[in-house]
């Protein structure tokens, strides 16, 4: 065995799963229901298995060495294997995790959006709207409301990626984020106006990325979810003030963002 081997440090399989039993006890007495918790713990470790895979494949396209041509075509070919296999292991727990019933449902189906999935939305909304503004006494506090609108937009598989897309949409357009809350959120003399009422909310982040990308099937679940049209009127009209001419989130036909194009795709620049 070499050296480096004997000093590596590894936890065993019982081990492992004390923790994890030790971690749904935890979440248990915290009101976080089996399955829940489980949904959690399962998302963590297929990012665990994600990142490793990235790490792999880094690695393997560095030879040990200067070993010559043959050596090196073995190499890359065994890396790119090892990698891909561990790519797949990743896919296929995210997909256990959110897609339990099969590719079709995850690629088309929008559920109802469950308790943890806003729980994880609240986690990612609140930081980046502090990045922007501070906490408003005028919050309409109907942060689950809004959310669920938000989530129903999505499929499941999309709910577990969405707190990465929002820090992309938000590092994106950060400068027109930074104007926008500048003019129309808290502090601003348009605060007491109340078709800006969300602008004081954390999750207008979400809203202002919806708007951005499924603008038609964001209105159908705000209509559903019977919550004041005029607080998606508000944002889209300051995001335009604050922004060049026809390049708002409702720009053109209104349709930023059709409703066919899969809302893992990157966001459409809109500054």
């Amino acid at each position: 065995m070499h050296a480096a081997e004997e000093n590596r440090q590894e936890l065993d399989s019982v081990s492992v799963l004390n923790a994890k039993r030790t971690l749904l006890q935890l979440l248990g007495r915290a009101g976080v229901s089996a399955d829940d918790a489980e949904g959690l713990i399962a998302l963590v470790e297929a990012g665990a298995l994600a990142g490793a895979c990235e790490e792999v494949g880094a690695l393997g396209g560095s030879l040990p060495g200067d070993k010559g041509e043959p050596y090196e075509s073995g190499w890359l070919d065994g890396a790119r294997a090892v990698t891909d296999e561990l790519g797949g292991i990743a896919e296929r727990a995210l997909r256990h995790t959110v897609d339990p019933d099969g590719p079709s449902a995850a690629s088309a189906a929008r559920p109802p959006v469950g308790r943890m999935e806003v729980e994880q939305a609240k986690a990612a909304v609140t930081p980046l709207y502090l990045t922007f503004t501070a906490v408003s006494d005028l919050d309409p506090e109907v942060t689950e409301e809004v959310l669920r609108a938000v989530l129903g937009t999505m499929t499941p598989r999309q709910r577990a990626r969405y707190a990465g897309r929002l820090a992309d949409f938000a590092e994106e357009h950060r400068a027109r984020l930074e104007r926008l809350y500048v003019e129309y959120g808290p502090g601003s003399a348009t605060a007491i106006h109340g078709r800006y009422s969300l602008l004081h909310s954390a999750t207008s982040v979400a809203v202002l990325e919806r708007l951005a990308t499924q603008t038609v099937v964001l209105r159908e679940e705000w209509d559903a979810a019977e919550l004041p049209p005029a607080w998606l009127d508000g944002p889209l009209t300051a995001w335009d003030a604050v922004g060049p001419r026809g390049a708002g989130l409702g720009a053109g036909d209104g349709h930023v963002g059709e409703t066919a194009r899969p809302a893992d795709e990157p966001s459409p620049k809109v500054s």
